[in-house]
């Protein structure tokens, strides 16, 4: 395990730390699993060599690493958020304040809105620089908001011109006396925008987190985005309170993570490497089970929660009273899904969880689409987070397993070969391609839809709502027309462009 290095303000690639690959030809699940092993058993520096990744000759379309920075630094309370970049970048803070306002109501907590400043760079900007301009951008958001946080995240246009925002952010951090936090997270920096999670994280811990810490044992991070409030009542029965990080967090929330007794997280693709800094740094327990999807890892996560906080009694009184609690309805989802057939698109430690669900139910998942593959994790024991392995050794292999980030036109041909009854997608662009092929999909835009013994329900009876629908998608396909040539439509192998480059 490589030691992660919290002096440096710049945070390594997912690339450079795990391995991460966007794109890999259709095979068995075990076979990715099994080249991972291989490949990860050293990685570059004890002479291992690299995944295998297919390379295709044009991407349609993807997320950025600082449109992950975005989603998590304006959804903290209390904060202000500096994009230094064309006004374009800003767009998607529309949906950022679409998923911050609509999760403090789910939470219960006042809603408001956003808190995202753009530098609106021009062309002029990018050949003067444009320093100036954030230092007044980070003054406007002082004065208008007397936050109690600055974050400043760097985009494409900034990166090329080599603004040096440290300049600016060190020197008002110490006018202001609250932390100016500079975050580097252009996009081109890494292929996958997962790295993005990791800037942001990068940043809390190294200018937010207390470096003091007095450890408060019933307290538990919750490594998160927005969603119901599913952890404090699961949690609860164990006596352990939550302490959701980092999507609408308080700075206080942010300044207590190294106070906690241990992190634990709803997707290991996002929380890999704050769970893992916090252990390293701060002592915080980075629990390392199954993540809490489908009976036998929900089992495991809660028991392994029990363990390291020393309650591992109430734990087994939750499990038990959980298994009486949904075993009658279960038994009647899996009659009323027996047969069909089933497809998750969405990252990958998220995909692994949802069909360990799905099986649960009795559901046929032949494949499965995941946006990006680490062969890793950060951290200490990083193979008991192995969400894949987990999957494969407890509830099968997936024989149609694919990677690829997000690409439409390599989707229609990963599920015509399928052709299931239905699919379950996270990042929901993909989601009108299926429904024009007659294939109704549930998006989950909850992450905490599918998680515990209550999320197996939720997820069957989402099914059953979404099948009942079937006719208005197989109406769509016999009124519209693909965007594609016949000849791709013909293709049995998505891949093959990438094949031929």
């Amino acid at each position: 395990m490589k030691k992660l290095n919290l002096n440096n303000s710049i945070v390594k690639t997912r690339e450079e730390r795990l391995g991460t690959i966007i794109a890999w030809k259709t095979g068995k699940a075990s076979e990715i699993l099994k080249d991972s092993e291989y490949t990860c058993g050293g990685c570059k520096e004890n002479g291992g060599k690299k995944l295998c990744e297919a390379r295709g000759p044009f991407t349609q379309g993807s997320k950025c690493s600082e449109e992950m920075v975005a989603c998590q630094y304006s959804n903290v309370r209390g904060a202000v958020f500096i994009q230094h970049s064309p006004i374009g970048c800003g767009s998607g803070q529309v949906l950022s304040n679409f998923l911050f306002r609509n999760g403090l109501a789910i939470r219960d907590l006042p809603v408001e809105n956003v808190r995202v400043i753009n530098t609106n760079l021009y062309e002029s900007d990018m050949v003067f620089g444009a320093l100036k301009k954030l230092e007044q951008s980070i003054r406007d958001a002082w004065n208008r908001y007397k936050p109690k946080v600055i974050f400043v995240g760097t985009s494409c246009a900034t990166a090329i011109i080599g603004e040096d925002i440290e300049s600016v952010t060190n020197k008002l951090q110490k006018e202001f006396n609250i932390p100016v936090i500079p975050t580097y997270c252009e996009g081109f920096r890494s292929k996958h925008w997962t790295t993005g999670f990791d800037a942001a994280y990068h940043g809390i811990l190294r200018q937010i987190a207390r470096k003091d810490p007095k450890r408060q044992e019933d307290l538990v991070n919750v490594i998160d985005l927005w969603g119901e409030d599913i952890f404090t009542p699961m949690l609860g029965e164990l006596g352990l309170r939550v302490n959701y990080v980092v999507d609408l967090a308080t700075v206080e929330d942010l300044e207590q993570m190294s106070e906690a007794a241990a992190s634990v997280s709803f997707c290991y693709t996002l929380s890999s490497y704050l769970s893992a800094a916090l252990e390293q740094e701060f002592g915080v327990i980075d629990v390392k089970s199954p993540q809490p999807y489908g009976i036998h890892a929900t089992d495991a996560w809660i028991r392994e929660i029990g363990r390291v906080t020393n309650r591992e009694e109430k734990a087994e009184a939750y499990i038990a009273k959980e298994h009486n609690r949904i075993n009658k309805r279960l038994l009647e989802l899996r009659k009323l899904l027996k047969g069909k057939v089933g497809y998750v698109a969405t990252g990958s430690s998220y995909a692994h969880g949802v069909i360990a669900v799905l099986r649960d139910l009795g559901v046929q998942i032949d494949g499965s689409l995941t946006f990006h593959h680490e062969p890793i994790f950060d951290g200490k024991d990083a193979d008991k987070k192995d969400s894949l392995k987990f999957l494969v050794e407890n509830y099968g292999d997936v024989s149609q397993f694919s990677v690829s980030n997000g690409q439409q036109y390599q989707f229609y041909g990963l599920l015509k070969n399928i052709n299931p009854d239905f699919i379950i997608i996270r990042h929901n662009g993909l989601a009108p391609l299926a429904s024009r092929m007659g294939i109704p999909a549930a998006p989950l835009g909850d992450g905490h839809h599918a998680i515990g013994y209550q999320g197996i329900l939720n997820l069957g009876e989402t099914i059953l709502e979404i099948l009942a629908r079937k006719k208005f998608h197989t109406d769509l396909k016999e009124n519209v027309e693909l965007p594609y040539t016949d000849w791709w439509l013909e293709q049995q192998d998505p891949y093959i462009l990438a094949n031929k480059n």
